[in-house]
């Protein structure tokens, strides 16, 4: 499925208040700090999916936690500590390395953290939380459930709640973790750095977080003329339902293996700024996002399914999608490697 975004606005200074350059500036000047830091490598294929080039940011590696998130859970309890002291124990529901940013936030910061996780998530995550001090409790059979756990403890005992997530009355720290997120793409920009301008930014998107992380810095450096496009698995395609009913809407979706893209219900924030800064928005199958992982994984880039749906997105765009994208031989690609390869189920 694809939905050219007939929102599409230019990005202003409302957006750059929330998400930009300045706040991926701040967030990086934390994490220069931190002595596991390393800007991660960007792996460069000629051609692929016709076009001039695509570059593949790798965040496999990311402060050894294994995904891009490792950069925004530990980021918002690092403002959490800050703005409220460091003695309050935080919580998080977790389809797996959003937990593993907050605990090891939460150890560094020398504060208690409990992560839920629902019951299909894979033991290996469980195993990495407790290692880095987390008290992991299951709760429910899906996402959804381990969240309103999740809430429930927090609202219950007065914990921090850290959530990916955003609704109203809760944005504060949702926004701390997009922009932590932000450092990323701020590693591909400054002196010394061989990329180019890229012409086209595929995002996968779960509640939207790294999404509009991306859409908000893109249009902050690079301007109007990248192309952004939103990539979802077509089993929780929760931002494109949402963008057609021009508000957040929660969908029912289908069984997906793509676990850390399985949300039914987009953060608010992302939403709202994908609305007006996103292109197009597509959905992608299971078997879809495990083909790009082998074809990336030829090329250098060991991912997991869900870490490769971006490319699987470029990879799946029919002839119209790319007309209407003005994709070519002469574009280049951003694509963000958003994770390594995770144990199945």
């Amino acid at each position: 499925m694809e939905f050219l975004n007939p929102g599409r606005a230019p990005y202003t200074a409302r957006e750059r208040d929330l998400i930009g350059t300045a706040h991926a500036r701040q967030a990086r000047a934390h994490f220069d700090r931190h002595p596991a830091y390393r800007p991660t490598p960007v792996h460069t294929l000629p051609g692929l999916a016709g076009t001039r080039a695509v570059h593949v940011k790798d965040e496999s590696g990311r402060m050894g936690l294994g995904s891009f998130k490792a950069l925004g859970g530990a980021y918002a309890v690092h403002l959490l500590t800050q703005r409220y002291g460091g003695a309050t124990p935080v919580v998080c529901a977790s389809a797996g390395n959003h937990g593993i940013s907050v605990a090891s936030g939460a150890r560094e910061a020398g504060v208690d953290c409990a992560v839920y996780l629902s019951h299909d998530v894979p033991e290996t995550f469980a195993q990495r939380l407790r290692a880095l001090g987390a008290d992991v409790r299951r709760d429910g059979d899906d996402y959804e459930a381990a969240m309103a756990a999740a809430q429930r403890t927090a609202h219950d005992h007065g914990w921090r709640l850290v959530a990916d997530s955003s609704w109203e009355g809760y944005t504060e720290v949702p926004l701390d973790v997009m922009r932590g997120y932000t450092v990323l793409f701020d590693e591909l920009t400054g002196p010394g750095t061989p990329l180019e301008a890229p012409t086209h930014a595929f995002v996968q998107a779960g509640v939207g977080g790294l999404a509009a992380a991306a859409a908000g810095y893109v249009r902050d450096h690079w301007g109007e003329q990248p192309k952004i496009v939103i990539v979802e698995s077509e089993g929780a395609p929760c931002l494109i339902a949402s963008a057609k009913a021009g508000r957040p809407v929660r969908v029912q979706g289908s069984r997906t293996d793509l676990g850390r893209l399985d949300c039914r219900e987009p953060s608010l924030i992302a939403h709202r700024l994908l609305s007006r800064l996103a292109d197009l928005y597509l959905t992608i199958t299971d078997d879809q996002a495990d083909a790009a992982a082998r074809l990336l994984a030829q090329h250098g880039a060991a991912l997991s399914a869900c870490g490769a749906a971006g490319a699987a997105g470029l990879l799946a765009l029919t002839p119209a999608g790319r007309a209407a994208l003005g994709l070519d031989a002469g574009s280049r690609v951003l694509l963000v490697g958003t994770e390594g390869p995770v144990e199945p189920k």
